[in-house]
């Protein structure tokens, strides 16, 4: 009872810590140009969740049922905050609180699970979760990320059990999907699981439908919904960022691995390389197929980037889900080698400078994100939001808006929004790089105006008259430019 009361009462302090670290954040974020995100795409999700909230429609304009957000079930969390009157801002930095509190605490446990550490060496693993810089930014970027973090560690912290109900790791699977489509990558260790443990095949066989089941429950109806609204079973950006990134695939397979692996070694990651490879060999050794399983999916998910989506921009957002599960078996293959008493002079001078130079740069990394951060939002307030503002005080109402970024705008506008990276405009995939071709097709689609960084459409912006520019200060100290609204008018691009 005692011992129990003890825990709760340790526990409890990461929640604070987790309101903390999220807390510098957000103030650097005011200080620095004023409370918003890091990027435009969280104004999608707020733009389908007070639709959701408000009008209790699943569209991103008003009136136009459609399928161009990736995460329906964060946009539904997000709904609930349009509801109560909360959105866009304090319910999704609040959930952004209980997502960072809830990937500490699961990271605490599977850390039990693993070892029989001392609870001091337990509280490493928290604080190393809750300052991580990576994983505070995902907190405070208003995105699906931190959410979809938390089902994977959950993923992997039922599958640790001693017991396991295989219709819930099924079901929880199926709904990460309704997160991010890479909830599918899941099933692989799992299965592995499944697969390798020493039972019968009769057991396994019914603990696989068992599995199977949870997931279809929930999977079968996603695919039917975004099959009803779009005509395709995936949602429409699963299709538009592959096309508009395709190019990258052009560049050799070893490049692409390379960047995609040096994303989590940014910070304390890289020192935690050592300590990840022998857990790895460990669960080799033991024939850990839970261990192993988590292993390889950490290396796997990388690799699936690297060969169908090879960006490493905005922090590497697309790897931060990754990164707990690689922290959890780095920190743990590094402790199970730490001896701080150890008899041995060299291991236990090793042992302690390890421990310090690791928190020296955990918390060096921790600061330098609070920096990145607030500059990743005054980019976006003052150039995405401003810009939108400007379009809806001084552009007519019925006018029709071209743009590649159409978070902000369709947030603060009302304008038709002609949606030139294809997630609520889907007719232009398959020609989402072709200047020429968007060309005649904002032309087709009578747009009035163009919204855009000049840099990104030189050939459209060549043939538009310039009518607005932000001129802020952020994005070219970035080595950006500034966001433009042009007047279109078409002229055959030679």
């Amino acid at each position: 009872m005692k011992n129990g009361i003890l825990r709760i009462a340790r526990q409890s302090i990461y929640p604070i810590l987790a309101a903390i670290s999220l807390g510098v954040y957000l103030a650097a974020s005011q200080f620095t140009y004023g409370m918003g995100f890091p990027l435009d795409d969280a104004w999608i999700h707020q733009t389908y969740a007070r639709n959701l909230g408000l009008h209790g429609e699943w569209a991103y304009l008003s009136g136009q049922p459609s399928a161009g957000s990736t995460a329906p079930l964060w946009s539904g969390l997000l709904a609930i905050g349009h509801n109560l009157r909360l959105g866009p801002y304090i319910w999704t930095y609040f959930l952004g609180w209980v997502l960072l509190s809830a990937i500490v605490m699961l990271g605490i446990q599977l850390v039990r699970k693993m070892e029989p550490f001392h609870e001091k060496w337990i509280a490493i693993a928290g604080i190393l979760l809750v300052i991580e810089w990576h994983l505070v930014w995902a907190a405070a970027s208003g995105m699906e990320t931190a959410l979809f973090t938390s089902l994977v560690l959950l993923v992997f912290t039922l599958t640790l059990g001693k017991t396991r109900s295989w219709i819930l790791l099924g079901g929880i699977i199926g709904l990460s999907i309704y997160v991010r489509p890479d909830g599918l990558t899941l099933i692989g260790p799992v299965v592995m699981v499944l697969i390798l443990e020493k039972v019968s095949w009769r057991k396994k066989f019914y603990r696989g439908i068992e599995f199977l089941a949870g997931f279809l429950l929930l999977f079968g109806p996603y695919l039917l919904a975004n099959s009803a609204l779009s005509g395709s079973y995936w949602p429409n950006t699963f299709y538009a960022k592959q096309a508009e990134y395709a190019v990258e695939l052009l560049d050799p397979l070893w490049r692409r691995l390379l960047e995609q692996f040096g994303l989590p070694l940014v910070g304390v990651g890289a020192m935690l390389l050592p300590g990840f490879i022998y857990f790895t060999y460990q669960a080799v050794l033991r024939k850990s197929w839970e261990r192993l399983g988590m292993c390889i999916w950490a290396i796997g998910y990388l690799v699936m980037f690297a060969l169908w989506l090879p960006v490493t921009y905005q922090h590497g957002r697309y790897a931060i889900p990754m990164m707990p599960a690689y922290f959890i078996c780095g920190l743990v293959g590094t402790l199970s080698w730490v001896k701080l008493n150890s008899p041995n002079l060299y291991r236990r001078v090793a042992s302690k400078s390890l421990i310090i130079a690791g928190g020296m740069v955990l918390f060096s990394f921790w600061v330098l994100g609070v920096r990145a951060y607030a500059v990743d939002v005054a980019i976006i307030e003052s150039e995405m939001v401003s810009t939108a503002r400007w379009v809806a005080a001084n552009i007519e109402r019925n006018s029709i808006i071209a743009a590649h970024d159409i978070g902000a705008l369709g947030y603060f506008t009302q304008h038709r929004l002609v949606d030139l990276a294809g997630l609520v405009s889907v007719e232009v995939v398959p020609f989402i790089r072709d200047e020429n071709r968007l060309a005649e097709y904002l032309d087709e689609q009578q747009v009035d105006y163009l919204v855009t960084f000049p840099g990104w459409y030189p050939l459209l912006v060549k043939n538009a008259i310039p009518v607005f520019q932000t001129n802020a200060p952020y994005a070219p100290q970035q080595g950006g430019e500034n966001m433009g609204v042009y007047q279109w008018r078409h002229i055959a691009i030679p």
